[in-house]
């Protein structure tokens, strides 16, 4: 337990001393908290996770590669580890607009190849691994966020304060305030996921990214359904590539079938798409329709929605993950493997590793430099290579569907078919995913059928069974630069893309009393996917922390 420093200032912030704290209570916190105990179990640990709970905010697919977990907890099965289903087969499918073909099995590139893998809820997952955190010792502190990060007097990082509570739409105090708390620690890993906020601005402190190329993300949509026990196919695992994306956006579907009669299927479209029409949650609805997919659901119950915005993960791409007092782990980083559309056993890698290097650090007596045996045990390790190998994966895409298609069979395929098992050359990406989109004038814009509410649904009907919640009377967290560039620029060039692009309907335009534009952030509807963050075309949109606890609460998916 952390030392407890009690403040003499009124309204001051209360102190807790820890050896590592660690911010993020997904995959790879919960991983760098348990490492930590395991290799240094006289070490004070705290995670810190926004959610109700460890797990409420996770969502991904998800098939999970256990080879990370075999490394950190090698008895998992043991435990009761909530990884069930193993993966019983899988298909590719091409999808036209009303037809499909399956790719040969022999002719399946080896990143969409899943023997040995399993079909998980990863919030399940993830909540498993924060009791075996508690288990060994580790303070995890749900329900807080942290909104600040600490400095010392020579610019190290100290720690992470969490943001107060009790706070009116204003940003006045109500009668519920209590101020946040400071949690320092001799080192700070993040562990945030995609576009963490406090990750963000780290990058942007210490020059992280300085020399590497922009960050590439996608937008994921994810439902999960009971379906009849005569559809249920425990262990299938199905991706589709074209239909109902053109030739020019990355886009592309699964269906995992899960045991219980539970089926997750979703959509991925890549954020560099250009047309400000296109809508990545009524793309979503569209491609269930299609009869390769709406078979493994028609006559089913939804059971949940959510969003996540996540990396594309190219190695090209990775900031520097170490700065005076701290780490960027998993995705906060940007490690997934976009090519096999997985990322949580480098995020449990990833965390292992800062983990092992500071408790390195800490049997020296150091505190608060950098962590270089953090990314030099990265480059000597099995997911570096990983990632190498899958390197050029995405940027290929860039190019168009064609060309990517074939360079993944020609990169994933035929090469190590014939021994060869990374490319000897290396694409770079050189625009950021906000500056991607065409003048709404350049494109055709597109007519979206209505949702029948049976098989496709509307956005609001879907935030319900996300389970979100925020309380009203606090400060929207969806911050804006300038209130006047919605309107003056984003209304009139792009055709307000804000109101698309967000999966849960967080941005309507609307005409006041005198007729005139105005945007309204409808912030209670905000399930954390952050793709306004990355998407707006200004970059004047900025994600910030709720209060903590606030938020989805995906224990369904």
């Amino acid at each position: 337990m952390a030392d407890h420093v009690a403040s003499s200032v009124v309204d001051a912030r209360e102190q807790f001393d820890y050896d590592i704290v660690i911010v993020g209570g997904g995959p790879a916190g919960m991983a760098a908290a348990i490492r930590t105990r395991q290799v240094q179990p006289e070490a004070s640990v705290v995670v810190l996770d926004k959610g109700s709970e460890p797990g409420a905010h996770i969502l991904s697919g998800a098939v999970m590669d256990p080879r990370a977990i075999d490394e950190l907890l090698p008895d998992w099965k043991q435990l009761g580890a909530p990884l069930i289903q193993p993966v019983t087969a899988d298909e590719f499918l091409f999808l036209g607009a009303k037809r499909s073909m399956r790719t040969p099995s022999f002719l399946v590139p080896r990143c969409f190849r899943n023997h040995g893998n399993y079909v998980v809820s990863l919030g399940n997952v993830v909540k498993w691994l924060g009791q075996q955190a508690e288990g060994l010792g580790v303070d995890v502190f749900a329900g807080f966020a942290a909104t600040e990060v600490l400095y010392d007097r020579a610019g190290r990082v100290k720690g992470v304060a969490t943001g107060d509570m009790g706070l009116g739409r204003d940003g006045e105090r109500t009668d519920a305030f209590q101020p946040g708390v400071e949690l320092r620690g001799k080192y700070t890993i993040f562990a945030e996921g995609a576009r963490g906020q406090l990750g963000r601005q780290l990058i942007e402190r210490f020059d992280l990214a300085e020399g590497r190329d922009p960050t590439s993300y996608a937008i994921g949509l994810k439902e999960t359904w009971e379906v009849a026990p005569a559809q249920a196919k425990p262990g299938l695992v199905v991706h589709t590539a074209g239909w109902p994306m053109d030739g020019g956006t990355f886009g592309g579907g699964f269906v995992y079938h899960l045991d219980g009669n539970r089926v997750s299927l979703g959509f991925v479209i890549g954020l560099d798409y250009q047309n400000p029409w296109l809508s990545p949650f009524e793309e979503f609805q569209r491609w269930k329709t299609h009869p390769a997919v709406r078979a493994h659901i028609e006559g089913g119950r939804r059971l949940g929605y959510g969003a996540r915005a996540i990396n594309n993960g190219f190695p090209q791409s990775l900031p520097k993950t170490v700065f005076p007092g701290g780490a960027l782990v998993g995705c906060d980083a940007g490690y997934l493997n976009a090519a096999r559309i997985k990322g949580s056993h480098a995020a449990i890698k990833t965390g292992m590793l800062a983990a092992e290097a500071a408790c390195a650090a800490l049997r020296e007596g150091r505190s608060s430099d950098e962590l270089t045996a953090y990314p030099e045990a990265f480059e000597r390790s099995w997911l570096q290579a990983e990632l190498h190998e899958s390197r050029n994966f995405k940027l290929w895409f860039k190019k168009g569907a064609v060309v990517g298609t074939v360079m993944t069979g020609v990169e994933q395929w035929l090469m190590p078919k014939l021994g060869i098992r990374t490319p000897p050359w290396t694409l770079h990406g050189k625009q950021p995913d906000h500056s991607s989109l065409r003048q709404a004038h350049q494109c055709d814009p597109i007519a979206y059928p209505k949702p029948d509410g049976k098989l496709t649904f509307d956005r609001l009907s879907s935030v319900y069974l996300s389970n979100t919640h925020h309380a009203e009377d606090q400060p929207v967290h969806l911050t804006l630069r300038d209130a006047t560039v919605p309107v003056s620029v984003n209304l009139r060039t792009y055709a307000g893309p804000e109101s698309r692009y967000c999966p849960a309907g967080v941005y309507e335009f609307l005409r006041n009393d005198k007729g005139e534009d105005r945007l309204q952030i409808n912030a209670q509807n905000c399930i954390h996917c952050k793709t306004c963050d990355i998407k707006d075309p200004t970059q004047n949109i900025v994600w910030v922390a709720p209060q903590g606890g606030d938020g989805p609460g995906y224990d369904s998916m």
